[in-house]
């Protein structure tokens, strides 16, 4: 870990970490600590939910059978789509991205006129994007074995182990993230509990 006392001033936390490592547990615990969240996955959820901001674009660009009937996005066919035709993933960002953008830098304003210390930036593709990291002050890993990323995620989902692996090697790997990494959790066996007590320990100045 490198050190940091954020002494005043404010903080800026990227929080990242692959699916099904337990990173929105980790966001959970540093709000409830006195954080305010802005996480980059529910930012594009909802532009891309029930006539969200990006349908219109999504219609125009990939069609109406990537809509489903309460203008909202097929995931599951998008998904597929993107496994099979890499060129859409880069034409579904060039949509969302810059919304996604947009919206962070508003919540990150309303945080600092609130008074918040800690800013902390859910982004599952950290790492992937690149340009995340010039724009926190620290990144926290959440990491763990891939073998339990997907007994997590096949535990709480739908999604076949076979899904599973094709969206985790659409992700940055392990070794990726813990090198980019400032701090780190290591959560593969542990309870909420001893989860918790690991948040507590990070060096984070919290009201």
């Amino acid at each position: 870990m490198i050190p940091h006392t954020q002494v005043g001033g404010l903080l800026r936390l990227g929080l990242t970490g692959g699916i099904g490592s337990g990173k929105s547990s980790v966001a959970g615990m540093l709000v409830k600590r006195g954080a305010c969240l802005v996480d980059a996955d529910a930012i594009a959820r909802n532009l891309t939910g029930a006539n969200g901001e990006a349908m219109a674009a999504i219609a125009k660009t990939f069609g109406t059978d990537f809509v489903t009937q309460d203008n909202a996005l097929d995931r599951d066919r998008m998904r597929a789509h993107i496994f099979n035709l890499p060129l859409a993933k880069q034409q579904l960002e060039a949509i969302i991205h810059p919304l996604v953008a947009s919206e962070t830098q508003r919540q990150a304003n309303a945080a600092v006129a609130a008074g918040y210390k800690t800013i902390v930036f859910d982004v599952p593709l950290l790492v992937e994007s690149g340009r995340w990291r010039t724009q926190v002050d620290r990144v926290l890993v959440v990491d763990c074995h891939e073998e339990t990323q997907i007994q997590r995620v096949m535990a709480r989902s739908q999604l076949s182990q076979e899904t599973i692996e094709n969206i985790m090697g659409t992700q940055a790997s392990r070794v990726q993230r813990l090198a980019a990494a400032d701090w780190v959790i290591f959560n593969d066996q542990q309870s909420l509990h001893s989860l918790e007590k690991l948040v507590a320990t990070l060096p984070i100045r919290l009201p």
